[in-house]
């Protein structure tokens, strides 16, 4: 995603997400969605945003990912389309 482009809001970096990253996807999982993050080390040495969010199934209408280049990024990306896709993360 590009900056500056207007297509979405910009995430909050500042909002400590990285801190309940793990309670975020515990609750996923009791909303029958599959989630996952991880850290492409490949992608980190290329300079290249090296964190992924995947997530699937429950309430998703197929598949969603976001990548960053700190878990924060990520996450905050993550989070704004969780909620564009009606799921009200309470986190």
């Amino acid at each position: 995603m590009a900056k500056g482009m207007g297509r979405r809001p910009e995430a909050d970096l500042d909002s400590g997400v990285e801190d309940v990253t793990l309670f975020i996807l515990e609750w996923l999982g009791e909303q029958g969605v599959g989630a996952m993050i991880r850290v492409d080390a490949e992608r980190m040495r290329d300079g290249r945003p090296a964190w992924t969010f995947a997530a699937s199934g429950g309430p998703l209408d197929g598949g969603m990912r976001a990548d960053g280049a700190s878990v924060a990024e990520c996450m905050g990306s993550a989070l704004l389309r969780l909620r564009e896709a009606g799921l009200a993360v309470p986190f």
